[in-house]
């Protein structure tokens, strides 16, 4: 495989770049984290500002919505207007939303808040990996840099329980909130000193048709998959939304193909290990958002764990992706891309298979601390190579777009997954129920469901990466 070697961006000098990534990883560490850090949280947020189930559920659907729809307009614009410039605009409003949400007296204040964190998150996320990919040019040093990258997101994934658990246990509901403002300042303070600014963008009219429909396009889809988990398949909002978002990414493509300067060109999707990037991160979005959102909730609601102890019992798990993303350079440098890739996908897959099994009355070290590691191992390989292979290789005018690509990838996934897969474990839960189960029966049998669910997927992605391969 190829690897088209980038500019730097500005005058950063090389000394400054594994800096620079530690920077931009922590801030990506963050928006990942965001959306599973407040799933512990919830039922204390919901006692104290009286937010029934159906409002709980917005307070993850209000970041999701405007995350997705604006991920791939976000990466555009950090083409166009500058990848530090974007960054910086997303990681200030990120900051301020978080702030803003943890010092929320009312639901529709928390909603709100959530909204713009979104938003800041779709403009912060694809101009971070943009400036790495840009930084790092030669194949050897932008393969550990992504390595770092795609672990640091898988680590975001599982931390979300761990830090959600101990920080609403200690300080309440808000600390999962105020969190981010610190380090967020931080990375502020830092990224103009490790950063050059951006080179003068050239002059090209933004493909303006393009991104309102794409971007109300993803919305729609994202919105429609959110609803059918809340709402169910058949309900009028639903379909209302399935409607809209085909019409709107139909109206997307008819208009790509005779924009003179479009949003995202076609001859993108024509580089095959892009496809297989996307495709797999699509797959593994889908199978971690439903994983991690029924963990914390098999934990508490069925082994009875409190928020603490939930968290605690992730760290095996955090600490298999720390550990995996020091050796999957060295795997990749010898296997390749597409075959680690692959393996990764069939460990993630064996590990959460291994947890379906545990049931109502699993143990830790019995149930949970072998399928954790597992788990943890797998997915912090799969995040690392699938990202390498959706952003390598892609052009300097186009790595904006690629990073807002991957990352809608995974969040539309997420939300398919969860879709799916939570109507599944919903259903098979109220069967249990109704033939007479207690309800830590019914859920734990549901949660099986989904976990076997999530399997598929992961087996799913490395069928993905086997067959485009070798076509």
């Amino acid at each position: 495989m190829t690897t088209t070697a980038l500019a730097p961006t500005g005058s950063t000098r090389s000394t400054h770049r594994w800096w620079a990534l530690t920077v931009l990883a922590l801030a990506e560490f963050l928006v990942v984290l965001d959306a599973s850090i407040v799933n512990i949280a919830l039922p204390a947020l919901g006692t104290q500002l009286h937010l029934d189930t159906a409002a709980l559920a917005w307070v993850i659907t209000a970041y999701v919505l405007p995350f997705g729809g604006l991920l791939l307009l976000g990466g555009r614009l950090a083409d166009r207007v500058g990848h530090r410039r974007v960054f910086l605009i997303g990681v200030a409003g990120f900051v301020a939303a978080s702030a803003l949400a943890g010092l929320s007296a009312t639901g529709g204040m928390l909603l709100a808040a959530r909204a713009v964190q979104g938003a800041s998150a779709a403009l912060l996320a694809p101009a971070s990996l943009a400036l790495l990919t840009q930084l790092f040019t030669s194949a050897g040093d932008r393969a550990k840099a992504l390595g770092v990258w795609g672990a640091v997101a898988g680590i975001g994934s599982a931390a979300g329980v761990l830090l959600g658990g101990v920080l609403t246990a200690a300080l309440g509901w808000q600390a999962v909130f105020f969190v981010n403002v610190p380090v967020g300042i931080v990375v502020l303070a830092v990224i103009p000193a490790l950063v050059g600014r951006d080179p003068r963008a050239e002059a090209q009219r933004m493909d303006v048709a393009g991104a309102v429909t794409i971007t109300l396009g993803l919305t729609a889809t994202v919105a429609a998959l959110s609803s059918a988990g809340q709402l169910g398949w058949a309900s009028p909002l639903t379909l209302g939304m399935a409607a809209a978002a085909l019409a709107l990414l139909a109206a997307f493509v008819i208009v790509e193909r005779r924009a003179e300067h479009p949003l995202v060109p076609f001859r993108f999707f024509l580089n095959r290990d892009a496809a297989t990037g996307n495709l797999v991160m699509l797959l593994a979005g889908g199978a971690t958002t439903a994983l991690f959102f029924a963990l914390s909730v098999y934990l508490q609601e069925v082994l009875g764990y409190d928020a603490l102890t939930a968290g605690v019992s992730q760290l095996p798990l955090a600490g298999a992706l720390v550990l995996v993303a020091g050796v999957v350079p060295t795997v990749v440098s010898r296997l390749g891309l597409r075959s680690t890739v692959t393996g990764a996908l069939v460990v993630f897959a064996g590990g959460i298979l291994w947890l379906a099994a545990a049931g109502p009355a699993a143990t830790f070290v019995g149930g949970l601390l072998g399928p954790s590691i597992l788990i943890g191992a797998g997915l912090g390989a799969v995040f690392m190579t699938a990202t390498q292979l959706a952003v390598d290789g892609t052009e300097a005018a186009d790595s904006g777009l690629a990073s807002g690509l991957v990352n809608t990838s995974q969040q539309v996934g997420g939300a398919l997954g969860l879709a799916i897969l939570g109507s599944i474990a919903a259903a098979r839960a109220a069967g249990v129920s109704a033939a007479g189960g207690s309800t830590a029966v019914a859920l734990s049998s549901g949660f099986s469901w989904l976990f076997i669910g999530a399997a598929a997927l992961a087996v799913i992605g490395a069928g993905v990466a086997v067959v485009l391969r070798r076509r």
